[in-house]
């Protein structure tokens, strides 16, 4: 069990009270003339993600009070677990059901401390749960975020290529699953040729990781995250503030481990199958140059146009090698462009996908697990931006607009278009403090696919 639940009943716990905001005339009403004078005073409202403590009628703290918009808003339960001091607590009588699993789930994420390097611990704050609640089903989502959160949060010193693949081979032991990697000079000879010019001017070789779990009969469903483990543009260099954040450049290859985790965990009836594109955009002397001209796995020749558009070429290797077994799904993710953030802000995932229906189910999972999304165009007109005079196609389009776009039309030259296929740009990082949200690296798009899988494959559909 995760260190803030407990299902012990004798723990001295103090009551969470949800009051929603539009009832809060009605609750206040209906409370004793003591609470009503201490909300009073305090000014709360109900507002959500606000806190106020009441006392009971001799001054001991008899429970705390949080407004939240409604009973089951998720990002209102990390909030609440964000404010309160370390200590026991239990959730008021109106919260079960449903309402318990979203409040157990942003609970535990809430808890979650990235202090590897820190010498002093956060002591967690305990939720007491019922003892029939279904906690290993939110733990494993939980285990399945943190793990992307953690994968993502730390320094490229300690994650680069070799031990992202660790973490791979590591995941691939703890559930079953098989596992392999191609590294260095052998991408030239197994045919990964993008992977290998992105990642060889660093002195931790490049790699393709790959590992397969599940029943080689069920449907296939393949996952491609993109893993640069450390961004500095290459020759094309960022500034100094422009690499500040560049350790969460692998986020996609930390979100399809997350959610390998959670499908594993969940034994989804799935073929499942992950591959990483591992490596780190250095500079040295054999770094790849703009104007070079590459093959790809799939056949095709891309001139360089700028070497800070790093990823989509060594996604499209992966995704190339995807396609070669005819996944019935295949969905890639990647911190990919800094338009999509323009577009969609830091705290929304954009998507691409070439199904109409697919994008419409994506949606509604989304808005169902409150993990918000949005799909932006595949619009082809904006190919013709990505051609070039000496090769197939260009890694950078011209003309400084559209870059989302222009970077999913790229990865799209990679995919069969017979596999359906959802490609996710994301932040993987809160870039402010909010509701809910604390500074670092976040699960963007994670639950709602899940929730997605679970219902289009699962057994029992969520």
């Amino acid at each position: 069990m995760l260190p803030c639940f407990s299902t012990d009943a004798s723990c001295p716990a103090i009551q969470l009270t949800p009051v929603v905001e539009k009832d809060f005339s009605t609750w206040s009403a209906a409370q004793p003339p003591h609470v009503q004078a201490w909300v009073t005073t305090a000014q709360f409202t109900g507002k959500s993600g606000s806190l106020c403590q009441t006392p009971n009628a001799t001054g001991r703290l008899d429970q705390i009070l949080f407004g939240i918009s409604e009973l089951e808003d998720f990002w209102a339960y990390q909030g609440v677990s964000q404010g309160v001091m370390p200590g026991f607590y239990q959730f008021g009588p109106s919260i079960q059901g449903q309402a318990l699993e979203v409040a157990a789930l942003g609970w535990a994420l809430g808890q979650y401390r990235f202090e590897t390097y820190l010498a002093k611990k956060t002591v967690p704050a305990v939720l007491v749960l019922p003892p029939k609640f279904p906690r290993e089903k939110i733990e494993s989502l939980a285990e399945a975020i943190y793990l992307t959160r953690t994968l993502t949060n730390t320094p490229a010193e300690d994650m680069g290529p070799t031990q992202l693949a660790a973490s791979t081979q590591q995941l691939a032991t703890q559930f079953g699953a098989t596992y392999q990697e191609v590294v260095g000079e052998a991408l030239l000879q197994e045919n990964y040729p993008m992977i290998h010019a992105v990642g060889r001017a660093s002195d931790d070789a490049p790699r393709l990781l790959d590992l397969v779990w599940g029943d080689a009969t069920a449907p296939r469903v393949t996952l491609v995250g993109k893993g640069v483990c450390f961004d500095t543009g290459g020759l094309d260099l960022k500034t100094s503030d422009g690499m500040l954040s560049m350790k969460k450049d692998m986020g996609g290859a930390a979100h399809v481990l997350g959610l390998a985790y959670a499908v594993m965990a969940a034994k989804l009836p799935i073929r499942l199958r992950v591959l990483i594109p591992a490596v780190e955009n250095a500079v040295s002397g054999n770094a790849y140059r703009p104007g070079d001209v590459f093959p790809t796995r799939k056949g095709l020749s891309v001139e360089i146009g700028n070497t800070d558009a790093e990823g989509r070429l060594v996604l499209s290797d992966a995704l190339a090698a995807a396609c070669e077994e005819a996944p019935e799904l295949l969905i890639d993710f990647a911190t990919l462009t800094g338009a999509a953030r323009v577009a969609v802000g830091t705290e929304i995932a954009s998507f691409f996908t070439n199904r109409d229906s697919l994008a419409t189910d994506l949606l509604e999972s989304g808005t169902r697990c409150q993990d918000p999304m949005w799909r932006l165009p595949l619009h082809q007109p904006y190919r013709s931006l990505l051609d070039s005079p000496i090769a197939d196609i260009n890694n950078a389009g011209t003309g400084g607009y559209a870059g989302a776009i222009t970077a999913a039309l790229f990865l799209q030259e990679f995919v069969e278009p017979t596999i359906d296929w959802v490609h996710f740009d994301i932040m993987a990082w809160n870039a402010r403090r909010a509701k809910g949200r604390a500074l670092g690296a976040e699960a963007m798009g994670l639950r709602a696919v899940f929730a997605y899988l679970q219902k289009r494959f699962g057994k029992n559909p969520a």
